[in-house]
């Protein structure tokens, strides 16, 4: 699969995934991939914590509420440091976006299907930071988003997107070809 296909199959997957083991070369690449995104001022500030154990992902699911990829078997979570990059600027936030776009993508080139968690894990009732407890993440790191990576059980349905000409121009706002 070349990176644009990969790119173009790429789409967030809610539903059931297959019971099947995710061998471990898989999520290193995974993760390899994360680690080889862009960071800003080379701060470096993303880490990742992939959980293929069942007891250990159990008990991750157990406090994930609403319940979001429950049965994959496999879970990336993705740790950020609020280090200052430049100036009084703090790029973290872009450093694991940037990373868990290149893991997404690397998970789909491999097989597999995956959706970025994030908003209801960093709400008011801190569930990342009750994932975090369970993992034993040490202070200074914010686990601000999970994973699930595994192979789907039912066909992925791909979202409406608006026309790309409604979202793209070229030499100013709004301007067609």
């Amino acid at each position: 699969m070349t990176a644009l296909e990969a790119i173009f199959a790429r789409h967030s997957y809610r539903g059931t995934y297959l019971p099947d083991p995710v061998p471990r070369e898989d999520l290193k690449t995974i993760l390899e991939a994360g680690c080889a995104a862009p960071s800003g001022c080379n701060k470096q500030t993303a880490s990742f914590i992939a959980v293929d154990d069942p007891e250990t992902l159990q008990r991750l699911h157990a406090v994930i509420r609403p319940a979001a990829g429950e049965t994959a078997p496999a879970m990336i979570c993705v740790l950020s440091r609020r280090i200052i990059a430049y100036r009084d600027r703090c790029f973290s936030t872009q450093d694991y976006a940037a990373a868990i776009q290149n893991m997404l993508l690397a998970a789909v080139a491999l097989g597999y299907e995956s959706c970025w968690y994030e908003g209801h894990i960093t709400d008011a009732d801190r569930i990342g930071d009750q994932m975090a407890r369970i993992l034993g993440v040490p202070e200074g790191y914010e686990l601000v988003c999970f994973l699930p990576i595994g192979k789907a059980a039912d066909a992925p349905r791909p979202p409406v997107k608006k026309p790309v000409s409604d979202r793209v121009w070229f030499n100013g706002f709004g301007k067609k070809e």
